[in-house]
């Protein structure tokens, strides 16, 4: 993924199947300048991760 599709996954309000390392992750931040972003497990919004937004996978 590029930032830019990271910025329009987070800025829509459809729920998209984004994830990170195979776990089911919700974008947070997206830094465009640097290509990271922040994320968070579906299932666990306390836990946090700075991942580069080439690391997500968005399934169809």
């Amino acid at each position: 993924m590029d930032a830019q599709r990271a910025q329009e996954i987070l800025d829509s309000p459809d729920m998209r199947n984004v994830t990170y390392n195979g776990n089911n992750v919700y974008i947070e931040h997206v830094d465009q300048g640097t290509g990271h972003c922040t994320v968070h497990p579906i299932e666990n919004p306390e836990q946090k991760y700075m991942v580069t937004v080439e690391q997500l996978q968005e399934n169809q």
